[in-house]
């Protein structure tokens, strides 16, 4: 979102200076039509088999994971926003741009006419995302309406069954935004309206060429399998198991500019699961949380979820060190197994305790009652996190999370979390590990320049540093997504879930391009046999680091023909100085007297152009709003869902200059489909105007070289809504994008970006970037 008004002092928060006039403006109703619709009219299609009409349908997209490397055919994801069709910052702050129209429900925020289905509905407004003030949220499909529910009772949980946590999220699991996530398809038309202005939104929705094979959305079908898949999110792999798995493993060291290749593997096969060990990193010290304590004669309780093949388990507690001699009783199943003792204070700290449970109380179940009973302290007992290790052919695995706290209330009723004689509910507590900053400095190092290459039927697809690569690319930060996890505790793994097929031959590879040599490594690669057709495409991750470049979105992804975009892991190291003015002779959303936003970069919307188009197929709010939180995730509050989340906030410690922020977006059944080629990228503050070192990877498939997969050119635009809907009128159009980035002769100097290591000089540049700023006064 950008922002033309006065820019605030960064601890107003992003979007305050508009609260008075969202609250006391009478917003104004202009309708809008939805622009991701436009731009395929110059394109002819051609006559395609039904079979590659579009993926996998509804709740079939989650049952059916190990189906992502199938290309989309002929479907096509759309967006409808309230970003600003001015091209300035006002994406929702006085609601001027958020109803296409009024009818006699309120405001209409997307409808269309045809077959598709609405696959993520995201909002915010004042306060923090509390969305009460929306009122009723009502979904009409095929003319009939299948929702029709305060917003505020469907993200909260209330209305059961699949509107439940993590399909649905509230501010408080998502650090400033509310999501529905639920697959609603739809044969002949959809509309989705609130009843008052909701100021900021985006609806997400794919559109297919016809509806064979379309069963509308059926709200009463409680998808319970789906649920408890997604709710195993960062700890299990979320796709099918497959007959005739096989794992090679291999421990390595790896010295400076040096290759290992892990894993060598003969197909037709498909890797399912991906896993390294790096003992010698140490976590990123700093860490955010919120959590619980509870007094004399209190206690908590909750379930875990543990391997039925466990050989006993581990339990691992987080907890405030600042509080002395805390001592609670801790019980599994009903059964006594230890006690917590936290020992002398330690102000500051975060602390951690770990029990171990023998096999004889948990071996063959698959989950346990925990229960923790007060005993004594010099003030409370207090619990941040729980973490569960299930002890399994001799190893530990992370089987089970439970974080705590006001802002994780779903995660807390699936773990049916209670507690007892509470004293404290603490939002939001910074406090740091005591690890050695060498060593925090070294980790940091190993997980930017350390590479993951894989090599596919002779195309190199993958080729990122191992931190972003599984989702962390500011240090090791606790990862938890539906397709990749980094455990950062004891004994903890990267694992990646992505299925990576391949007709031939795979060659998985790991190169040490960095200053620090690895040592006690070790990598596991578990894969099957598999059909490989030609509409199976291979895995991508596309890496990408470099200092922003005025004027210029921030580009993901820039790749010509067929494939499946399914999301990112995005590293952002703002290079705002503090207390800089912000005045500038060609921008006026700065005032003099104001020292500098240093989280002006997300203020940056996102933008993804398919197949050439001259308009995006999405235009988003804010770079947050694009990760599906809000209010600057909250001011700084990390998060982590299934499909979303901010893992990681540093603010000028460890590593971090100044403002640096790590959020990811998997896109599952909100994929974006292309045929001749895809621009995705975002912008970096309110006008691709703040600088920033940035890098990203971006996860997506890819058509194989000689393979002919049936997938159609671009169908011509969407069908007009239904008959009974008025036309909306025309809109303004956005700012031109700029031009598409060559990669084969652009170079950093010129994109600021690049497929491969940084440039030697990065370090300059961004110096001479931020001298640069600090003289705009």
């Amino acid at each position: 979102m950008r922002d033309r008004s006065a820019t605030p002092p960064p601890t107003t928060g992003r979007r305050r200076a508009r609260r008075l006039g969202a609250y006391l403006g009478v917003a104004s109703l202009a309708a809008a039509a939805v622009v991701a619709d436009a731009g395929f009219s110059s394109v002819r299609t051609h006559a395609q088999p039904a079979a590659a009409a579009r993926g996998p349908v509804g709740w079939e997209i989650y049952r059916d994971l190990g189906a992502l490397a199938r290309l989309r055919g002929d479907e096509r994801s759309v967006q409808s926003s309230s970003y600003d069709r001015t091209g300035g910052n006002n994406d929702g702050f006085n609601g001027t741009y958020s109803c296409q129209r009024i009818n006699d429900r309120g405001c209409v925020i997307a409808e269309h006419r045809g077959a598709g289905e609405i696959t993520s509905i995201w909002s915010t407004r004042e306060p923090w995302g509390d969305v009460t003030a929306t009122g009723n949220i009502v979904v009409e499909l095929d003319g009939r309406i299948v929702l029709d529910a305060p917003l505020i009772d469907v993200v909260d949980g209330r209305l059961g069954a699949p509107f439940v946590w993590p399909l649905v999220a509230n501010a408080d699991d998502a650090a400033g935004g509310v999501s529905i996530k639920v697959p609603m398809p739809f044969r002949r038309s959809m509309r989705v309206t609130v009843e008052h202005n909701p100021y900021f939104h985006h609806v997400d929705y794919r559109v297919f060429p016809n509806a064979d094979g379309v069963r509308t959305f059926n709200p009463h079908e409680t998808a319970t399998d789906v649920i408890d898949r997604l709710r195993r999110f960062g700890v299990a792999d979320p796709k099918p198991a497959v007959s005739g798995a096989t794992s090679t493993r291999r421990d390595f060291d790896l010295p400076l500019g040096a290759s290992v290749t892990v894993a060598e593997l003969t197909g037709p096969r498909q890797i399912s699961q991906l896993r390294m060990r790096l003992p010698q990193v140490v976590p990123s010290p700093q860490v955010v949380d919120d959590g619980y304590a509870y007094g004399q004669a209190g206690g908590s309780a909750f379930t875990m979820r543990v391997d039925p093949n466990n050989e006993g388990i581990r339990l691992i507690r987080r907890l405030d060190a600042q509080i002395a001699d805390q001592v609670a009783d801790v019980f599994v199943d009903g059964h006594p197994v230890g006690q917590w003792r936290s020992g002398p204070a330690r102000p500051g700290e975060w602390g951690v305790e770990i029990i171990e449970v023998p096999a004889e109380l948990t071996a063959g179940k698959s989950e346990v009652q925990i229960t923790n009973r007060f005993v004594s302290s010099s003030l409370h007992v207090n619990e941040f996190r729980y973490d569960v290790h299930s002890r399994v052919d001799g190893e530990w695995v992370r089987t089970d999370v439970l974080d705590l706290g006001p802002d994780h209330p779903g995660e807390q009723s699936a773990h049916g979390y209670r507690v007892d004689n509470p004293v404290f509910a603490r939002s939001k507590l910074i406090a740091r590990y005591p690890h050695d900053p060498g060593q925090v400095a070294a980790s940091d190092e190993l997980l930017s320049t350390a590479r993951i290459r894989i090599t596919f039927d002779g195309q190199t697809t993958v080729d990122a540093p191992i931190g972003e690569f599984f989702g962390t690319g500011l240090g090791e930060h606790d990862v938890r997504s539906l397709m990749s996890s980094v455990d950062p505790g004891l004994d903890g793994w990267y694992t990646a879930w992505w299925p990576m097929p391949f007709a031939q031959h795979a060659v998985i590879e790991v190169v040490n391009g960095g200053g620090v040599p690895i040592t006690g490594a070790t990598a596991e690669v578990t894969s099957a046999p598999a059909e490989i057709g030609d509409d199976v495409g291979l895995f991508h991750a596309t890496h990408r680091r470099g200092v922003t470049v005025q004027g210029q979105d921030w580009n993901f992804l820039d790749t010509g023909g067929a494939g499946t975009f399914y999301g990112v892991t995005h590293s952002m190291r703002g290079l705002i100085p503090p207390g800089a003015a912000t005045l500038r002779d060609d921008e006026e959303h700065s005032v003099e007297t104001y020292a500098a936003n240093q989280r002006n970069y997300l203020e940056g919307d996102e933008r993804f152009y398919v197949d050439g188009a001259a308009e995006p197929a999405w235009h988003g709010t804010g770079t947050e709003d694009f990760y599906e939180s809000g209010w600057y995730f909250r001011e700084g509050t990390t998060f982590s869902m299934p499909l979303h989340g901010n893992p990681s906030h540093e603010v000028s410690v460890d590593g971090c200059q100044y403002d640096c922020t790590g959020a990811y977006r998997i896109l599952i059944n909100d994929a974006v489909p292309f045929r001749t080629g895809l621009r995705a990228g975002i912008e970096h503050g309110p006008a691709n105007d703040e600088p920033g070192d940035y890098s990203s990877t971006a996860y997506w498939y890819g058509a194989r070289a000689g393979a002919r997969p049936s997938v159609g050119l671009p169908q011509p635009p969407a069908e007009q809504p239904p008959r009974d809907l008025p036309e909306a009128p025309p809109v303004v159009p956005s700012r031109p994008p700029s031009e598409p980035e060559t990669p084969e002769t652009s170079t950093p100097e010129t994109t600021g970006q690049d497929d491969g290591d940084t440039p030697p000089d990065v370090q300059q540049v961004v110096a001479d970037v931020i001298r640069l700023h600090e003289n705009r006064r």
